[in-house]
């Protein structure tokens, strides 16, 4: 087969991933939506850190050294872990339940943790999506709580519960920084998997920049990647580092077939989540810009087996029709090419620049996108034959759901 078929299955791996909705996952090529803002970056090598080393041990409050981390953390955090039953309506379930879980007809359980003394409580949205009633259960308290759903993000998957508990009962968890998680730092799960209450496993941070499908289609960027065991149940549960602090919300587990933990889980980046909270304490919802195109990297390779004048960049593959690049005049591709069997749009415009910085490849484009706000006016700087020009785009608002995006005001995806 030629010397670029390895490159050209990198590509496909993991440049391209969603039709042109700004994130939904398609299966073909996996098309990647920069309107979503998700990127699956390759480890060094190519393959996932897998190397252990022993667990850091946390400072107790004497000073000295405690000999069994995991139960310190535990000990610490376990207060402030919640049971989530979420009773659902007749016509209530999740679109999309990562994790199937457990519960009775109409009943979706999993778990979630404190973040104040106020008693606002994080969890997945797939967990109370659809719910008429919530209650939780807090730590080893066999008290059970009717809690409020304050907002939902389905796009990222995190939703915020305010709990009806007294004061004596809320163990706030601390915050991380995710941004300063490194692979094979050591991390701890706790939550409910099968309805285990206050379940805590370990392992390490597997690793990093992975996207997951929300429960809207869209995808969810910059996710942990860890093997601390994880099954239905944990999903809204904290995974912890070994300060104690929460680095990210388990969300998601890859199961190759089976029907529990194989040591592959996804956790939402505890950033993602705070920005989500944030606007949802404010606003009551949350907005993500949305540029409206789908395209891929480009590489040497790629830039050889197209003729493409330039060796890095963003080869625009669609433009979603009356979105806000639509709309500004970027052009997708206009015909088509097929590379180790697969059928793409080429033709179309390469991004150079965002905001006169230039880029490499989708990563750049998508963290500037993720990094915007809707209205806000961003400049692309493209290629366009033998031309460069300048064009402002005035990023929307990411529709609800890929189902809306396809159907709503801007228009279908093209084909």
């Amino acid at each position: 087969m030629g010397p670029i078929i390895g490159p050209m299955k990198r590509f496909f791996g993991t440049s391209f991933g969603s039709a042109l909705l700004g994130g939904a996952v398609v299966a073909l090529f996996g098309l990647l939506a920069i309107g979503a803002g998700w990127i699956e970056a390759e480890d060094d090598g190519g393959s996932t850190v897998t190397v252990t080393r022993a667990l850091t041990p946390v400072a107790s409050s004497d000073g000295e050294a405690e000999a069994n981390p995991v139960n310190r953390i535990y000990r610490s955090a376990e207060r402030g872990i919640a049971f989530i039953e979420a009773k659902l309506g007749e016509d209530g379930s999740a679109s999309v339940n990562p994790f199937g879980e457990p519960g009775g007809q109409g009943v979706a359980s999993g778990s979630g943790f404190l973040i104040d003394t106020e008693g606002h409580i994080i969890t997945n949205n797939h967990v109370v999506e659809g719910a008429e009633q919530v209650e939780v259960t807090l730590g080893p308290s066999e008290s059970r709580y009717d809690a409020e759903v304050v907002g939902a993000d389905p796009a990222t998957d995190v939703a915020l519960l305010d709990v009806d508990a007294p004061a004596d009962q809320l163990h706030p968890l601390a915050l991380g920084d995710s941004s300063q998680v490194e692979v094979g730092e050591p991390v701890v799960a706790i939550g409910n998997p099968f309805g285990l209450e206050r379940t805590v496993t370990a392992g390490i941070v597997s690793a990093l920049q992975r996207q997951i499908q929300a429960p809207n289609g869209f995808s969810i960027s910059h996710v942990i990647q860890t093997d601390a065991a994880i099954n239905p149940g944990n999903s809204g549960g904290p995974l912890i580092d070994a300060s104690g602090s929460v680095i990210g919300i388990n969300s998601q587990i890859q199961t190759g077939g089976s029907s529990g933990n194989v040591g592959i889980g996804f956790a939402v980046p505890i950033n993602t989540a705070r920005d989500v909270v944030r606007q949802l304490q404010d606003d009551g919802e949350v907005e993500h810009a949305y540029l409206g195109i789908s395209g891929g990297s480009i590489t040497p390779d790629l830039a050889e087996a197209l003729k493409l004048p330039v060796d890095s960049g963003v080869l625009i593959n669609e433009v979603v029709e009356g979105g806000p690049a639509d709309k500004a005049g970027i052009e997708g591709g206009d015909s088509s090419a097929t590379i180790e069997g697969a059928n793409i749009r080429v033709g179309g415009d390469i991004v150079v620049a965002v905001d006169g910085k230039d880029v490499d490849g989708m990563e750049e484009v998508i963290d500037a996108v993720d990094a915007a706000e809707p209205g806000d006016e961003m400049k692309l700087t493209v290629r366009r034959g033998d031309k460069t020009e300048t064009v402002t785009v005035t990023l929307g608002v990411r529709p609800a759901s890929v189902e809306d995006s396809q159907s709503g005001p801007v228009g279908p995806p093209a084909k």
